[in-house]
């Protein structure tokens, strides 16, 4: 049997559950790093008659017994029709029997694995006296980042900026009333960028929207909301260039990641620059933060492993509680 698990169903079964997300992801980062993992670059396709891709997103995993591809559907042209411009749907196999385990709806999902990566990175590289949280962008991204990021750690303000005022004020609002922490929007990116001492970019941005001459000694930046487009990113050169840079994964860098490949493409960086896995700095092969003045740089692009990982976690609640739709794809 397959289990089909829905949006409403996968919300459900991840509320509250913020720091299982994030252990089940940074057990998968140092399952990559070890070998018992495999994560290959994922191919785009794209149709000649539009600029949309579709992303294949495949990772196997020892550890948790499976092999998941999720398919995402990247199309901008769905934003002047009002529906999302991104879609996403992951299958689950067995990597046993090769059964197809499950079918589950991706938009949920991959907010939380997100989110959760970002805390996992900024749990390594961050400073441990850092106060004030910053998040440029105010979209569902934004919403998970503060769940995983806030509970637990010393933050004393969020700070944030989005391209819609209202939005803005709105998820400030969100942030004081659901988590408890004093929220404020600012008028643009460079106030949130300069008063933050860890700092999140949550947009799609085709254009920079962080400049490396607004960062101060001390920073840690989470490059997270860019499309897997090598056109697209939120930091410009001079960013990216002042930071040391670390990767959820390097072949996936290399392949889809504005934020490096513009930079290499103008000769400011070179590919040593960027071959430091998150995997590598959690299972100790390569340092975290080095010095309380070092600038850190964490480029997520999201990778498939991330995924799978959320899966296991999610097809193993639902078999606990009885929940999700089982269907028989053989019959």
């Amino acid at each position: 049997m397959t289990l089909i698990l829905t949006r409403s169903t996968i919300r459900a079964l991840l509320a509250d559950r913020a720091e299982a997300v994030e252990a089940a992801v940074a057990r998968a980062h140092r399952d990559l790093a070890r070998g018992r993992a495999v994560l290959p670059a994922p191919p785009a396709m794209r149709l000649p008659d539009g600029d949309g891709a579709f992303v294949a997103m495949a990772a196997a995993s020892a550890t948790d017994r499976l092999a998941t591809v999720k398919l995402l559907a990247d199309l901008p042209g769905n934003r002047a029709a009002g529906l999302p411009v991104q879609r996403s749907t992951v299958l689950a196999m067995d990597a046993d029997t090769g059964a197809c385990a499950a079918l589950l709806d991706g938009a949920e999902l991959t907010r939380v694995r997100t989110a959760a990566a970002t805390a996992v990175a900024t749990r390594a590289l961050a400073r441990t006296d850092a106060t004030t949280l910053g998040l440029i962008g105010t979209g569902p991204l934004a919403r998970a980042h503060a769940r995983a990021l806030l509970p637990g750690r010393p933050y004393e303000q969020v700070v944030l900026w989005g391209r819609t005022p209202e939005r803005a004020h709105a998820l400030a609002a969100w942030v004081t009333a659901e988590l408890g922490l004093p929220a404020k929007a600012l008028d643009d990116p460079r106030a949130v960028t300069e008063a933050a001492d860890v700092l999140c970019t949550l947009t799609p941005s085709r254009e920079p929207v962080v400049r490396g001459a607004w960062l101060r000694p001390g920073q840690h930046i989470n490059a997270v909301g860019a499309p897997p487009r090598p056109d697209h990113r939120e930091l410009d050169t001079e960013a990216v260039v002042r930071c040391r840079v670390v990767v959820d994964a390097y072949d996936t860098a290399r392949a889809k990641s504005g934020e490096v490949l513009v930079p290499l493409a103008e000769g400011a960086l070179s590919e040593d620059d960027f071959r430091v896995e998150l995997g590598d700095v959690l299972t100790g092969r390569a340092p975290g933060r080095t010095a309380d003045t070092e600038l850190t740089l964490f480029n997520s692009v999201g990778v498939g492993l991330q995924d799978l990982a959320v899966a296991r976690m999610l097809i193993d609640l639902a078999g606990e509680r009885g929940t999700g739709v089982p269907v028989d794809l053989g019959s």
